[in-house]
């Protein structure tokens, strides 16, 4: 059975893991992080992406970013996984696939869903147990959005800037969203739609997407393949 191809959309975030190779480590050492976040900056800026929040897991890369180029994403994490790899192999003597396969992504609805990316993706060390809370996690965006931590690489998205007025109640507020942790169900929704290259939004925005890539953007129902309707008029980001 053939691949999906990746749902790429300009102007629209996009969300995106890339995991190591059976799951196995792709960070050794702080030095590791470090340069891949120095990378990824560098390849970031080449390839017109804004970088909204990160990840950094011990064995995957957790990435939330948007590009007014729909291949913009695809070529970023092209350059930097090669030249990432080329180091690890160097550093550590080794040789072969660090990554497993590609990188998994969908597209992500800016009302309602995009700050809960940013959630999810920033909670991840605290679900792995490895924290108590993110702000105790150096490889995340995670002081940055929320503390104000001095870090080029992220890029705030709009909905974000539309917290505040000004950066301290924009952190705030932002911190404000982390004191619940996400509905079980909206961490499932996040991740089928990522690793099915689905839509992450409600069904209107589902239907949307599809009719723009001319196929399904969501999970199927059982029984026989129907046709893509063309949408209503209407903001996509409804």
């Amino acid at each position: 059975m053939p691949r999906r191809a990746r749902i790429a959309l300009p102007n629209v975030p996009v969300h995106l893991i890339q995991r190591g190779n059976n799951r196995q480590p792709c960070f050794f050492a702080d030095e590791d992080y470090l340069r891949y976040l120095d990378w990824l900056a560098e390849y970031a800026g080449k390839s017109g992406c804004l970088i909204h929040a990160y990840v950094l897991m011990t064995n995957h890369v957790h990435l939330l970013l948007s590009a007014d180029r729909a291949d913009a994403g695809g070529a970023l994490m092209k350059s930097l996984g090669q030249r990432y790899v080329q180091y690890v192999n160097r550093s550590y003597r080794r040789s072969g696939t660090l990554w497993e396969g590609r990188f998994r992504s969908c597209p992500v609805q800016e009302e309602g869903y995009l700050l809960a990316c940013q959630r999810y993706i920033e909670l991840n060390p605290v679900r792995a147990a490895m924290v108590e809370h993110p702000a105790e996690y150096r490889w995340s965006s995670y002081r940055a959005n929320a503390q104000g931590e001095t870090n080029e690489l992220v890029q705030p998205h709009l909905l974000y800037a539309a917290l505040g007025s000004n950066a301290l109640t924009r952190q705030a507020a932002y911190r404000e969203l982390f004191r619940h942790e996400l509905e079980p169900g909206l961490v499932d929704e996040i991740r089928r739609a990522t690793n099915g290259n689905f839509a992450l939004g409600n069904e209107r925005f589902a239907e949307v997407v599809g009719a723009m890539i001319g196929r399904r953007a969501a999970p199927g129902q059982p029984g026989r393949p129907r046709n893509i309707a063309e949408p209503d008029s209407g903001d996509l980001f409804e």
